[in-house]
């Protein structure tokens, strides 16, 4: 039976004052309750903010942490309120000394938090001065699509969207916050060789380079925020009846499966002289 699922995608401001970033994020997510979304995806740091250009602040950790638990206990109550799933970027407080994850909270729509993704990946700074990395990828499931999550630098890591690809992950949430405009370029790539759709949420501040949207399993854009640092909504259907996904969702994807798992080809090799000679015409 063909599966649809309403997603939006935040493109939002992000900064060190988690009260302003949830005030925002509560009338997107609002805004995407009036759309029809099922699921709502936000920028890396979107409530906590970032240490990207406000390194600073953050350094050595010494900030409050209840704004930040009060927010994120708001956007929770609010997706309980909307019937929403909400997929929150934030820091993750550990135990002092240990520096905090970044992290992606996944928010039921029962308000209840079901999960957590911990950035595996770090950049040399953010391993070095700022995070401790995550251990495990993390899926969840709404109305029959599997989500996996990413963060930022991640893009830059295939065997992470491979790993995805093999678990049967219909759709990566990808959250960044970067001024690298070839993000885009690879976020496209990823999409089209796995066959999944790809959801990118960025801060508003860095869409110059790219802009938030969802890319289709064919690895072409299916909606895009604006470019020009402003605040914004992408909401897009998932859906495997769309004519424009046939051939990656219904050709592509499960013989990719099978090229994969390797016995077909395994089945068809043959011990023959010229097979192996490699310095013959």
């Amino acid at each position: 039976m063909p599966r649809r699922l309403r997603i939006a995608t935040v493109q939002s401001p992000v900064t060190i004052n988690p009260a302003a970033n949830g005030a925002t994020l509560r009338d997107l997510m609002r805004r995407a309750y009036d759309e029809g979304a099922r699921l709502v995806h936000m920028p890396e740091g979107a409530v906590s903010g970032y240490v990207g250009g406000d390194k600073p602040y953050y350094r050595g950790w010494d900030i409050d942490w209840k704004p930040l638990g009060a927010e994120l206990d708001e956007i929770a109550e609010l997706a309980a309120g909307l019937g929403l799933w909400v997929v929150a970027g934030s820091h993750h407080r550990l135990t002092p000394p240990n520096r905090p994850h970044n992290s992606l909270y996944v928010i039921s729509d029962q308000g209840v938090l079901v999960n957590r993704y911990d950035k595996r990946y770090l950049s040399a700074s953010e391993v070095d001065e700022f995070f401790t990395p995550g251990r495990e990828p993390v899926t969840f499931t709404i109305d029959g699509f599997t989500f996996g999550l990413l963060l930022c630098i991640e893009v830059n890591f295939p065997e992470l969207w491979t790993a995805y690809a093999e678990a049967g992950v219909d759709c990566i949430l990808f959250s960044s916050y970067s001024e690298d405009p070839i993000f885009e370029t690879i976020a496209r790539g990823h999409a089209a060789t796995t066959t999944a759709w790809v959801s990118v949420s960025v801060p508003a501040q860095v869409s110059h380079a790219m802009p938030a949207g969802v890319i289709g399993p064919h690895g072409d854009w299916l909606a895009t925020g604006n470019r020009s640092g402003l605040s914004d909504l992408v909401c897009v259907d998932l859906d495997d009846s769309d004519p424009r996904l046939h051939f990656p969702l219904h050709a592509a994807r499960p013989w990719r499966a099978v090229a994969r798992e390797g016995g077909v080809y395994d089945r068809r090799m043959v011990d023959d002289p010229r097979s192996h000679e490699r310095a013959t015409f």
